[in-house]
């Protein structure tokens, strides 16, 4: 291990880590260096297998916390190693999602019917793979759905919204009323979009968990509904931009190509895996795609389910509704 260069890494980063959390974060890649040694890896060499045995250790342990899957997402990118980086990246995808719902759930419909739904003591650890997560799933939403009527399902979910914050997105607001209006909003909004991938295309660096080129801008660029939405009438209509473009665009295999354009750790698995997991939970994709929105206009907002890729279709796309009075 290179201490003294992740040590540079840390410190001479935008927003340093404390002093604390380095010598932590030392320790940790120091014992995954020494049990990659079992397997004749090393840090440079390691890849999703060795991880997520050492991943189901720290479970085991108690010590899959978010600062020591930090301290290894951080040597793996120090040193440049995808094949690590990538997959305890994964982790914190949508790592809060079931943590979230159990709350939501208890702010909408109770604490007896939220246990039994998903009870604290279900709650799956952090750090579980995802070809678990989809079993998850698959439990809380059959629970969901018999326990509960549609409208909450869709209400509770959609609260969710991938498990972020709901102040998550309160700038919004601000720049709403800069532009002064919807369309000018969301002209640049797509501007933006648009030049932050042009931006990872032409420094190398991933958006989200994916590298961008020139066939990913054009994608984009072809499609005004992706990414940013498309204004149609009063309503905004989004496609999600898929999960791995340029696997998407090259894949021609329909469920492979599907699963490509997922984004849900939760869910993504069980599309290779036939494993059937209610569409009802891309309501959780619906909240977050509206969350700017809302923000934006300061006001809830509806919305409407068009496209799901657990529903078969080969894309997942969702219509807000603006409000009657807002240009």
């Amino acid at each position: 291990m290179d201490k003294e260069g992740f040590r540079k890494y840390l410190t001479d980063r935008e927003q340093p880590v404390p002093e604390e959390q380095i010598v932590e974060n030392t320790k940790m890649v120091e014992r995954f260096e020494e049990f990659l040694q079992q397997f004749g890896k090393t840090l440079e060499t390691a890849s999703e297998t060795e991880f997520s045995k050492f991943s189901k250790i720290l479970i085991e342990e108690g010590l899959n916390t978010y600062l020591n899957y930090a301290a290894l997402s951080r040597y793996a990118y120090f040193i440049k190693n995808m094949d690590l980086y990538l997959p305890v990246l994964a982790i914190f995808d949508g790592g809060e999602v079931m943590n979230v719902l159990h709350e939501r759930l208890g702010e909408h419909v109770g604490e007896e019917k939220r246990d039994e739904i998903l009870p604290k003591k279900g709650l799956p650890p952090l750090g579980i793979p995802d070809t678990e997560k989809m079993g998850v799933t698959r439990e809380v939403m059959e629970k969901m759905e018999k326990v509960l009527d549609p409208t909450d399902c869709k209400k509770i979910l959609a609260d969710v919204a991938h498990g972020l914050p709901r102040d998550f997105r309160k700038g919004e607001r601000e720049k709403f009323v800069k532009a002064g209006g919807i369309d000018e909003y969301l002209k640049q909004k797509r501007e933006n979009a648009i030049a932050e991938l042009e931006k990872h295309r032409d420094d190398g660096s991933l958006f989200y968990n994916q590298y961008i080129t020139d066939v990913v801008v054009e994608f984009v660029k072809s499609r005004s509904d992706v990414l940013s939405g498309e204004r149609r009438g009063n309503t905004i209509y989004h496609t999600k931009i898929p999960y791995m473009v340029q696997e998407y665009l090259e894949e021609t295999d329909k469920k492979k190509k599907r699963y490509y354009a997922c984004h849900c750790a939760w869910a993504r698995e069980s599309i290779l895996d036939d494993v059937d997991v209610s569409a009802n939970f891309c309501h959780c994709s619906g909240g977050f795609t509206k969350m700017p929105w809302e923000a934006a206009l300061d006001q809830p907002l509806e919305y409407e389910m068009v496209k799901s890729v657990l529903k078969g279709d080969d894309e997942c796309s969702f219509i807000i509704h603006l409000p009657k009075d807002v240009e």
